[in-house]
């Protein structure tokens, strides 16, 4: 899965979706609505947003993903979204969880900045317990003490995760490196980990991208990594 962070235009969006979906990438992401840490940061197009993500499934016949997160807008959402999102910091949002859990619609579950494993897997049991088996995981790093990143990213929770649950695993590296020049590295440490999947930001300008512009892989960034994950892949029986 990849595409920018968040929705900032139709040339924008469009341009990374061709970009994606030539070097192999299968999902489209892009965030509509973006939860900020401040509040005079973009904070994403909205249903504008949403619009533009249907038109580029359309124009380029590939699934989206964006976050929800409010839980009054799942429905708002599921009009336009073949995939919802659930952020780090909604994790434990437990009413926004038994919503889409009622919705029976797929969503990836983000690991909370600050969750151990069995409370994100918990988390997911909110969703699971309204009948919506249609739940990915994803890891995304963990706060510690180490500022050399972004965040710590959490190798150490693929095997335990496949050990404790059934549900498939995805990891995004992009918010875990904060710098895409060690998104490159995340990736494919994790792919030899035997993840199911990776969510990388790419942006055909990322510096012009309006959020996350740093961790963001330029095109020709993201094709390379995609053919250097391949042989990861296929050293442990699985393929990109």
């Amino acid at each position: 899965m990849g595409a920018p962070h968040a929705v900032e235009s139709e040339e924008q969006l469009m341009a990374a979706a061709s970009v994606i979906k030539k070097a192999g990438a299968c999902i489209l992401r892009g965030g509509a609505f973006k939860p900020r840490t401040s509040p005079f940061s973009f904070q994403g197009l909205e249903e504008a947003g949403l619009e533009l993500l249907a038109q580029a499934r359309e124009r380029f016949g590939i699934p989206v993903v964006t976050e929800v997160v409010d839980s009054h807008e799942v429905g708002l959402v599921l009009k336009y979204a073949d995939i919802l999102q659930v952020g780090a910091r909604n994790m434990q949002n437990f009413a926004l969880l038994t919503e889409i859990g009622k919705s029976k619609h797929p969503v990836i579950l983000k690991r909370g900045l600050s969750a151990t494993v069995t409370e994100w897997l918990t988390a997911a049991d909110y969703i699971l317990a309204e009948g919506n088996n249609q739940v990915i995981l994803c890891e995304r790093g963990i706060r510690t003490f180490e500022d050399s990143t972004r965040f710590s990213l959490d190798v150490g929770s693929i095997p335990v995760v496949k050990k404790f649950s059934h549900l498939p695993l995805i990891v995004d590296p992009s918010h875990a490196a904060g710098h895409y020049s060690l998104v490159p590295a995340m990736a494919k440490a994790v792919v030899a980990a035997g993840v199911d999947g990776l969510l990388i930001e790419v942006h055909p300008n990322p510096k012009k991208a309006l959020v996350d512009g740093l961790q963001s892989l330029s095109p020709s960034d993201f094709a390379r990594l995609m053919e250097e994950l391949s042989p990861i892949a296929k050293s442990i029986g699985r393929y990109i």
